[in-house]
């Protein structure tokens, strides 16, 4: 009998175990103490005191009808009442208020809003039904009340109306929230847009305003403005195809999203065409269809077929949502074709190679083939449409695309764009329980549709020894040699004649990928395409380090080292991070707002923290907040530290593992 290790003689004694202390133990963090709900915090005081804001004189209201627009925007608290008009031609101002000692002009403010084109953000919600109430001539106290009905409670703008005996008003007026991508907050915008000031709500809703507070706030409501407005321009092309649609189909569509507009276009022609309006589909949860397969998916090897009676055979079931989830079954597999391992998604089919690049050279092509209009040609290809819609769903949406061809091969540019919007917008809307336009099945069919035949082009190709390299919903990035360019395109030309799709093709001179979503191509003429982290700013994603794209593109093109590109450049906004934070964010106990920007700076060593538990705000070690961008370029930026996060791009993007080995 072996011996314990423990043992004293003949005895052993069974010890609770010691956990091992920890050379770093976690500390706890506390929430910063909330010095920005105190009552004599007063952000930016003297800067609102100061502010001069130039009026528009009542003389001249009269002669700008029909020349003007005005973005305009509401503050409500129990004791202030503040209605805020910017003229877009101008830059001067109406302002409205109404507290202690001053009350609406109701007279003046029902012309306005009834003589000018307004524009706002969430405003049909909010605003709109706000100047409604106030109109009825109710005080600051009931308009508090209103407020946090439609905001707190969440009450239906119609409600809020009646309740108040107010009518709704009949005007002419945009809501941008709708119209600006992947819904997000003003604020948010206007730090994807640069705008010079991005600033919170600076005293709590529900507060009774000195009129120190109420200054502030009127500060505030400018800045705001200031926003909306560089957002109507921002949006300026977008509406401007509304009002084409909304002129062909006598429908007001400004205030839509491209979904939304979808739906309203296609619901107008179907009540045209059957001479009522179409009915919401009813779809219980739980119900469960069947992959129908098109007759033109056949697959040679072994696998594929396989993969096709898994989905033959599978259920797709209607989940609480609406929405037919991928099954599990499906989801998980991993289809290797060639050297390529491919998976199915709700979004489409995606390849799974990370990290890694790829160059084309005098004998190699690298070469990105897209196929045109997928889903909607899917849709009309396979005769899909809501059952509840019947065939005439069809007629509608076939019009629409033609119409879309057709002005596209005329070059009508303003006429292709606005109906893209309709025919794109138009699958999305099959997604939704609520809309008219709502079809499960038909979703299903589509996207699967749209793998199965991705994969019977991958495998087409690889079977001649012609390597796709990925894949990606819509399109593959073949590696083609040189030399069988044409035996590419002719298996490329009897793919489309079997599917009746078209591919549009771009060659590239490298692809450097992080993963499918994210990575860098750049064109034979040096041009880039990006994607995901690396992709252009625009209004749906958040500025994230720009300058580390701009460098790393510099390198990869022309070889310029990265610390040159980022020495060089003078543009603060290239250097900058947004994000939202929930509940707040907080740096060295001044509160920023939960929509915040900052930069990365020397000798800066403490972070960014959540303000309802203490906790770091991710990435945000040496960031210095940037609310209001400076007039000149800051001379404390931390060049290293963007330097080295260009180097990790770079890595990322598997540069240093480039191959065309297969």
């Amino acid at each position: 009998m072996s011996k314990r290790i423990d043992a004293i003689g003949f005895f052993w004694e069974d010890l609770p175990v010691v956990k091992k202390s920890l050379a770093n133990p976690k500390v706890k963090r506390m929430a910063p103490e909330r010095t920005w709900e105190a009552d004599d915090y007063l952000p930016g005081l003297d800067e609102a005191l100061q502010a001069k804001y130039e009026l528009i004189p009542d003389s001249e209201l009269a002669s700008l009808v029909g020349k003007d627009s005005f973005v305009f925007d509401i503050e409500c608290y129990p004791n202030y009442f503040l209605i805020a008009f910017k003229s877009l031609s101008s830059g001067r101002f109406l302002i409205f208020e109404m507290n202690e000692e001053e009350f609406l002009d109701l007279n003046k403010l029902a012309w306005v809003m009834q003589n000018f084109c307004t524009i706002g953000f969430n405003s049909i919600n909010y605003d709109c039904p706000m100047v409604a109430v106030a109109l009825t001539g109710v005080d600051t106290f009931s308009l508090q009340e209103a407020t946090n009905a439609i905001i707190v409670q969440n009450q239906r703008p119609q409600d809020i109306l009646r309740s108040y005996g107010a009518k709704k008003l009949q005007i002419d007026h945009i809501d941008l929230i709708e119209v600006a991508p992947l819904k997000a907050s003003l604020k948010i915008y206007g730090g994807r847009l640069h705008c010079q000031k991005m600033q919170d709500l600076p005293f709590k809703p529900g507060s009774l305003l000195t009129p120190e507070k109420q200054a502030i706030v009127k500060w505030y409501c400018i800045n705001d403005l200031d926003n909306t407005e560089s957002l109507y321009k921002e949006l300026y092309q977008d509406i401007l195809l509304r009002v084409r649609l909304s002129e062909d189909y006598h429908v007001d569509l400004r205030s839509k999203s491209d979904a939304q507009i979808a739906e309203a276009i296609i619901s107008e022609e179907m009540q045209r065409i059957n001479g009522y309006r179409a009915p919401r589909a009813t779809i219980p949860i739980g119900s469960v269809y069947k992959y129908q397969v098109p007759y033109f998916i056949k697959y040679k090897t072994p696998l594929l077929n396989w993969v096709l009676d898994v989905i033959r055979n599978e259920n797709f079931i209607v989940g609480e949502s609406g929405s037919i989830g991928l099954p599990k079954d499906i989801e998980e597999l991993n289809i290797t074709i060639g050297n390529g391992v491919y998976r199915m998604g709700i979004g489409g089919l995606h390849s799974s190679e990370k990290s890694i690049c790829h160059f084309a050279s005098e004998d190699i092509l690298l070469i990105d083939r897209d196929v045109a209009s997928y889903y909607p040609r899917i849709i009309l290809n396979q005769k899909l449409y809501p059952k509840h819609l019947g065939t005439n769903f069809l007629k509608v949406y076939n019009t629409l695309v033609e119409r879309r061809l057709a002005a596209k091969k005329a070059k009508q540019k303003v006429d292709a764009d606005a109906l893209k919007i309709v025919v794109n917008g138009t699958f999305g809307k099959t997604g939704n329980k609520y809309s008219i336009i709502y079809s499960p099945d038909l979703t299903m069919q589509t996207t699967i549709t749209g793998q199965l035949a991705l994969l019977m082009l991958i495998e087409m190709l690889e079977l001649v020894g012609i390597h796709v390299l990925s894949a990606n919903t819509d399109g593959v990035v073949i590696r083609c040699p040189k030399f069988r360019y044409d035996e590419l395109n002719d298996i490329i030309k009897d793919w489309e004649f079997r599917t009746n799709f078209e591919t549009e093709e771009t060659q590239y001179k490298a692809v450097y990928s992080r993963d499918i979503n994210n990575y860098i191509a750049i064109k034979l003429d040096n041009s880039v395409k990006a994607k995901g982290a690396y992709g252009e700013e625009d209004l749906k994603k958040n500025p994230t380090n720009r300058i580390c794209c701009e460098a790393v593109e510099q390198f990869l093109i022309n070889g310029t080292p990265l610390d040159v590109t980022i020495r060089n450049s003078v543009d603060i906004t290239k250097f900058i991070s947004v994000r939202t934070v929930k509940g707040g964010a907080v740096k060295d106990g001044e509160y920023l707002g939960k929509a915040i920007r900052w930069y990365y700076a020397e000798n800066e060593s403490s972070e960014i923290v959540y303000a309802l538990n203490g906790n770091k705000v991710p990435r945000t070690e040496g960031a210095k907040p940037l609310m209001q961008l400076p007039n000149e370029f800051p001379t404390d930026v931390n060049h290293a530290w963007y330097i080295a996060e260009a180097e990790s791009i770079l890595v990322d993007i598997g540069y240093t593992t480039a191959t065309n080995e297969l």
